[in-house]
């Protein structure tokens, strides 16, 4: 479409609709580089489209001198009409519409492609509409309409019609292609969809000999004989019975030696024996078994030659037929050699040569197949599935082998060639491999992992074998996948395996990365056998000093230190010194140093109570000189990174670092403990008094620096979540720490932490006046920054309202301090409500309800609410109503729902007042409506999924969503 002279001159929209305006807007539309000039002549041809006028003026826009893309959008203007304007039209127009699209069918034959597919979804909608009682046979006159025949002189339209048999054919077949697409694509009501669904499969009578028939021709060209595939595929949707076209999709077979169909034949035939309901038709799947293991030489001759197209197409249809009818063709006791066929077919696709995804993408398909199987074969009656068992255990064991040679890594050379995206794609087939030997366990039991063990042993023993360092790996990757999942404390193989991992060695990087897999996935067995763990930490602490082994190694010596604590003593000053020694040469990214400082928590946590104190001040000692120095050093986003990753190394270790966890039972696992009131103080909190001053000068520095703040704050606040009420010592100078540091410069972190000590020491009568004066500390700092507009700050809204909600739920006696303004707290709440962020709404909403159950018992409470509530339930119906994101609607409700349960009556008047106002809260909703709402609200005080259906109603109703279909998303 070339563009005008000057694209800027197109319609206003108040112009009328003459086919001149129609064409200046597409140009416009298309070529104006103004965006707004766009949308406005986009929104007018929209106008256009819902006219009365567009049925005339399409036909005008068909004409042969116009422009492709006008023909399109007089075609598309013709689909619009029919698909949502179809009872506009009066019933005696009808078969004039239908001559006048078929007409025009034929004349846009040859093309522009685009104009002829919107012609045909034009006419498909049609027939949608007349069958069958209107027009009882479509595909029949369409097919008779689609035969040579002298140029039609009605109206001169037929007499301008391509005159190509070929042409034609291929314009009926995208005829027959589209109509089943529409009914597919279309809105329809249920029992109208099912009429016209027996409608159409009634068609497939006339459909499929003719399709059958193109496809068997040799006059047929490849451009028919694709359309003729994409027929079918689309007919298949409707469910037509295998039954009556298994000859014609076996016909498809043959169009797999076609280089140029194979693509499309592939999908046809996926598609066609994909349908759940072909197992009704087991005569017709039995017939098609032999086609597809025919295809078995040619799937290994692509297989050979590096054609993955080709293969990847084959094994698509092996599965698919294995997959979808695996039980159907299991219970075909005759043809049991078939399937068993069809299942090794399979397994060499699963095994097909070369590496996933570099020189093959075909063997991730096959994985979900063995899933099925296996379900299909262990859901048999015990008698049964012994038979199969003995038929199929064999291949699962190939399949082990099969799976653990595809998890092969390439030598190092090629691995290192390799793209990040392939190296990512072959990490996430690996797991996928994982899951399958986990579930191939629960058929092949202990003697899998017997089978392992021995071919690990044969090739650690064998210096030859062992020197390939890959077997050893995918060995090693299956004991893992297994052992990861299945509880294998009673194999009689993992003392021996033990016993083999020092063994190997761990020089190369993939090898030992898995190797330290290996001994994390065993960590719980290793608990039940600690006198095991004195050959297995020496590799473990080996690898801590690897950076290229950081995350395995880290990560296992994590799970060993948290599940074997109590048997960690005698090893424990090794641990400690390979990790102080690691961290302080950075051996390891941040996140892994965060890790190692959790496993020594646990490490610590498990030891005697007064040998803790001193370890933990050796192991903390050099970071906090460090924070020291740089405590001292000039501001830079340098320092700031290091006194974050020290500040975060800290709350790790306080995370896990708990003196008081119990040993879990085992015989002689730790001595008694001692309780809090037998020692002095504990460990954590003595270091935490020894660096709170250090910590104090650097929020002196940094306080304006959120990042820095949160640091901090996490560290007391993973230290209150751990100690709990040991944390008491702490109470008074934190409390007074955070009021300061927020009265400077509020920080939402500040906020959470001081939720946190609510929690704990709220009910506490020593540490009580501590919170309160934080609280109102705080309180006080928050509506200063509400009063400024705090819109600019919705994570400190939503942490205040968090705060609060605590408050009320732990301590609402603190409501009754003369230094809290409940009432520009209430005010805070409303205004809360009116952010678009969900967590801040959310916030607000548990601050609501939390607080209106206590307005009946606190005077001061219930003062507020009887002057402000009706700004809240207005503040509510306002948001509901279109001021809100819809996705909030639900937090709304249950604000609603707590004011009707403990205030019904007041609720009733707020809302007869607001509601009451016109337009309010929507132009959309009538008075009835809005009173119907009311009415239903009020009458529900319990049922919390009620409410939010019906407020959720309400809000539709109120955006003029209802009835739109958007009600369901």
């Amino acid at each position: 479409m070339e563009p005008p002279a000057n694209p800027g001159d197109g319609p206003p929209v108040e112009l009328e609709l003459t086919v001149e305006n129609v064409e200046s807007a597409l140009c416009q539309l298309y070529f104006d580089p103004d965006m707004e000039r766009k949308n406005m002549a986009q929104k007018w041809l929209t106008q256009a489209q819902g006219s009365a006028q567009a049925w005339q003026f399409c036909w005008a826009l068909l004409g042969p001198d116009k422009l492709p893309e006008v023909q399109f959008f007089g075609a598309s203007t013709l689909h619009t009409k029919i698909s949502h304007h179809w009872s506009d039209l009066p019933t005696d127009q009808h078969e004039g519409l239908r001559a006048q699209l078929l007409s025009h069918i034929l004349r846009f034959s040859s093309g522009p492609k685009m104009v002829l597919t919107r012609l045909c979804v034009a006419l498909a909608s049609m027939a949608l509409n007349l069958i069958p009682q209107a027009w009882p046979q479509p595909v029949a006159d369409m097919v008779r309409a689609f035969q040579p025949q002298k140029p039609d002189s009605e109206g001169g339209a037929g007499a301008e019609a391509s005159q190509d048999p070929h042409a034609h054919c291929l314009a009926l077949l995208e005829l027959l292609t589209v109509l089943p697409e529409e009914f597919q694509s279309g809105r329809l009501v249920q029992a109208r969809r099912a009429q016209l669904r027996e409608a159409l499969a009634g068609e497939w009578a006339v459909v499929c000999p003719m399709l059958r028939q193109l496809l068997q021709s040799q006059d047929s060209s490849n451009q028919v004989k694709d359309k003729v595939l994409r027929c079918l595929s689309s007919w298949v949707g409707l469910d037509v019975p295998l039954g009556e076209s298994h000859e014609l999709v076996q016909d498809c077979f043959t169009a797999l030696s076609n280089p140029e169909l194979f693509d499309t034949a592939v999908e046809t035939i996926v598609t066609a024996i994909s349908q759940p309901d072909c197992q009704r038709y087991i005569d017709a799947l039995v017939n098609l078994m032999p086609l597809v293991l025919g295809l078995h030489d040619q799937l290994k001759t692509a297989a050979q030659g590096g054609d993955m197209e080709t293969s990847h197409g084959i094994c698509r249809i092996a599965v698919a037929m294995g997959e979808t009818h695996s039980r159907v063709l299991l219970e075909q006791v005759d043809h049991w050699q078939e399937y068993l066929a069809l299942v090794n077919m399979i397994l060499y696709c699963t095994g097909i040569p070369g590496h996933y995804p570099v020189s093959e993408t075909t063997s991730s398909l096959t994985l979900t197949f063995w899933y099925t199987l296996q379900d299909d074969i262990l859901s048999f009656e015990e008698e049964k599935q012994a038979v199969y068992l003995q038929v199929y255990r064999p291949v699962y064991f190939q399949l082990v082998d099969v799976l653990l040679h595809k998890s092969h890594y390439p030598s190092q050379e090629e691995y290192t060639s390799w793209s990040s995206d392939d190296k990512e794609q072959f990490r996430i087939y690996r797991v996928d491999i994982s899951d399958t030997l986990m579930y191939v366990y629960e058929m092949l039991g202990a003697e899998l992992l017997s089978n392992l063990y021995d071919r690990l042993g044969r090739q650690l023993m064998d210096p030859q074998q062992s020197a390939v360092w890959q077997d050893t790996e995918a060995l090693l990757f299956g004991f893992q996948s297994i052992a990861e999942t299945i509880d294998v404390n009673y194999s009689d193989v993992i003392p021996g395996l033990i016993g083999l991992i020092p063994r190997i060695n761990i020089s190369n990087i993939m090898l030992a990365d898995t190797v330290m897999y290996t001994i994390g996935s065993l960590a719980e067995w290793l608990a039940d056998h600690p006198v095991m763990l004195g050959g297995i930490l020496p590799m473990v602490l080996q690898g801590l000093v690897k950076a290229e082994l950081s995350v395995s190694s880290v990560s296992t010596l994590k799970r060993i230190c948290r599940e074997c604590r109590h048997d960690l003593a005698p090893y424990a000053q090794d641990i400690l010194t390979v990790s102080q020694d690691v961290l302080l040469k950075e051996i390891h990214k941040s996140s892994q140093c965060m890790w190692l400082m959790q496993a020594l928590g646990f490490l610590l946590s498990a030891l005697p109570v007064d040998e803790i104190l001193g370890r933990l001040h050796s192991l903390i000692t050099p970071h906090v000189q460090r924070l020291d120095t740089l405590a001292q050093h000039e501001l830079n986003p340098t320092n700031k990174q290091s006194i974050v990753h020290i500040l975060g190394m800290m709350s790790s270790l306080f995370t896990t670092l708990d003196i008081n966890v119990q040993a879990d039972g085992s015989e002689g696992a730790a001595s008694p403990r001692l309780t809090p009131s037998q020692t002095t103080q504990n460990p954590v909190v003595v270091v935490l008094q020894q660096v709170f001053t250090l910590i104090q000068t650097i929020l002196s520095k940094w306080l304006d620096d959120s990042e820095v703040v949160e640091a901090v704050c996490g560290v007391f606040d993973k230290s209150v979540r751990t100690l709990l009420h040991d944390f008491g010592p702490m109470v008074a100078q934190l409390s007074e720490m955070l009021g300061q540091i927020y009265s400077a410069f509020p920080q939402a972190s500040a906020l959470d932490l001081a939720r946190q000590m609510v929690h704990i020491f709220a009910g506490d009568e020593h540490h009580i006046s501590d919170i309160r004066g934080l609280i109102e500390v705080l309180t006080s700092a928050t509506l200063t920054i509400f009063q400024q507009g705090p819109r600019d700050h919705p994570d400190i809204a939503e942490s205040f309202m968090h705060l609060h909600a605590q408050i009320l739920k732990r301590k609402p006696d603190l409501y009754l301090s003369d230094q809290l303004d409940i009432k520009a707290l209430f005010y805070c709440g409303i205004l809360s409500l009116k952010f678009p962020e969900t967590p801040t709404v959310k916030a607000a909403s548990l601050f609501f309800t939390e607080l209106l159950p206590r307005c009946k018992d606190m005077p001061s409470l219930g003062e507020v609410l009887q002057r402000d509530g009706k700004l809240l339930t207005e503040t509510i119906l306002q948001a509901v109503g279109g001021g809100s994101p819809r996705s909030l609607t639900e937090h709304f409700s249950e604000v609603l729902l707590s004011l009707n349960r403990h205030c019904p009556a007041l609720l009733s008047q707020w809302l007869k007042e607001t509601l009451q106002t016109p337009g309010f809260p929507s132009a959309q909703v009538s008075t009835e409506q809005k009173h119907t709402f009311s009415q239903q609200l009020l009458r529900e005080q319990t049922n919390k999924r009620r409410v939010k259906e019906i407020v959720k109603e309400f809000s539709l109703l109120c955006r003029g969503l209802q009835g739109s279909g958007y009600s369901d998303y």
